[in-house]
């Protein structure tokens, strides 16, 4: 319900500033689309948030509450035929989510030690933080260098790529294709995933143009108007572009402040086919999904302990005979 005449003119034209006023340009069909493309996920983007809130809102999430029950359902590495930037995102969520899940498991074996007062050596676990720095350490990680390319016109994937590989050449967890002048393979916990720079700097733009934004919130529509409520001024004179990576990084960080608060518990499902039929168990699927999810690093951390435990009663019981005298 916007009107049609103006959200023509928002999509194809374009005002600019200048010393001498304000010129309006029309774009070419490239600029238009990704004007149409932007407009699109703003009107998404903000349902979305919309929706969310109005779900917690109905479960009756008390904000205030000093106690919480979360629940994060989460399916694992992601590696397609092709992996872009929404994978780099999930697999970056994994490493993350990995590493609190190896911390904590590593965590619970130390504390069950000392509480029996058993003498132990110190457990080697694999640290993944290598991988989080080479995605997400400022200045010079994967999610940095992409910003800073977002910023110039110029810069293409082919540029994007060039500079990683420059930067990472000597990165252990980082390489590059040999057949491939723009992809680039990461390391992950899980094993090794191929991802395509092609669509990167697009997806990672989040171009908020203020037109789009008045357009909508002149909408007859009072849903729509109420989901786009006039910007502050502040806002509208400052940069119009920001980044997705950037974004997701520090809901990233939020989410696991959140977590490192509470006392986890896991649920792990497998998918004993990839038919959805009962009676079939595909024994390389299933292996992968346990190596994705971590449970055999999990295992692995148990048994460079002490792997076998029994009760106190059930070790008496079991080996009673080897000291009759005690009893």
């Amino acid at each position: 319900m916007c009107d049609c005449e103006k959200l023509e003119n928002a999509l194809i034209k374009r005002e600019i500033n200048t010393p001498e006023g304000v010129i309006t340009t029309t774009v070419g069909p490239n600029s238009a689309t990704v004007s149409r493309d932007g407009f699109a996920k703003q009107i998404y983007s903000r349902l979305f948030d919309w929706l969310v809130n109005r779900i917690n809102a109905s479960i009756g999430q008390d904000p205030s509450s000093d106690k919480l029950i979360g629940v994060l359902d989460i399916y694992g590495f992601e590696s397609f035929k092709t992996n872009s930037f929404e994978q780099l995102c999930i697999n970056f969520t994994n490493e993350k989510l990995q590493q609190h899940f190896n911390q904590n498991v590593f965590k619970m074996e130390q504390e069950e030690y000392t509480r029996e007062q058993i003498n132990w050596s110190y457990i080697e676990f694999v640290d993944n933080q290598d991988v989080l720095d080479l995605i997400e350490k400022k200045p010079g990680g994967i999610i940095a260098l992409l910003d800073e390319a977002c910023m110039f016109p110029k810069s293409t994937h082919e540029t994007l790529s060039q500079k990683l590989y420059e930067k990472f050449k000597n990165h252990k967890r980082f390489a590059k294709p040999k057949l491939s002048r723009t992809a680039f393979t990461i390391q992950h916990y899980a094993g090794d995933v191929i991802y395509q720079s092609d669509h990167f700097l697009d997806k990672n733009k989040d171009y908020v143009v203020a037109e789009h934004q008045e357009l909508l919130n002149a909408s007859r529509c009072s849903f729509v108007s109420v989901l786009f409520p006039p910007a502050p001024e502040e806002n509208t004179k400052s940069s119009k572009s920001s980044s997705i990576a950037t974004r997701f990084k520090m809901q990233l960080h939020e989410l696991m402040e959140t977590l490192s608060s509470t006392e986890p518990h896991y649920i792990r499902c497998v998918k004993p086919n990839s038919v959805l039929k009962p009676a079939i168990f595909e024994n390389t699927n299933v292996l992968q999904q346990l190596r994705c999810s971590g449970v055999l690093e999990a295992i692995r951390i148990s048994c460079a302990g002490y792997p076998t435990r029994k009760l106190f009663h059930d070790f008496l019981h079991r080996f009673r005979i080897l000291a009759p005298e005690i009893l």
